[in-house]
């Protein structure tokens, strides 16, 4: 089985809709269901970020906004495998740093959990993830 780990911009891309999404959606489909997953780490960073959107808002009124988006986004993890950062993904994490891959640490630990799993990762991120060598990575948007 390929398990194939959404990272954080596809899931946003998912969750606003249009032309990128559709296409990625278009590839979703052709995966068995159970292939489809993602990790903790882009859990982490999708919180993080509708967090600090919801302290942000000064009246209730527009905490409606952030917090419909923040119950969307938990329905979407909800549905979905969450690989977690274990034991495996801890060595490669620390294999790669000891590299000196020259990426985020969000994107190294993503980077790690990924082959501790056989994963490739589905990323807008190829900038980035094409440094981590042996990384199976791939863009759905385009």
């Amino acid at each position: 089985m390929n398990l194939r780990l959404l990272d954080t911009d596809h899931i946003s891309l998912l969750r606003r809709g249009g032309a990128n999404a559709l296409r990625v959606e278009m590839r979703l489909r052709a995966v068995p269901e159970e292939e489809i997953v993602t990790c903790i780490v882009v859990y982490e960073e999708q919180m993080r970020g509708w967090m600090a959107e919801i302290a942000r808002m000064q009246t209730g009124t527009r905490l409606i906004v952030p917090y419909d988006s923040l119950a969307t986004t938990l329905s979407i993890y909800c549905a979905m495998t969450v690989l977690p950062f274990d034991e495996r993904a801890a060595a490669h994490f620390d294999d790669l740093k000891r590299q000196r891959i020259r990426i985020g640490t969000q994107d190294i630990k993503i980077a790690a959990i990924a082959p501790a799993n056989d994963a490739t990762v589905i990323t807008r991120n190829t900038q980035d993830f094409v440094r981590v060598p042996d990384l199976k990575f791939e863009d759905w948007s385009v």
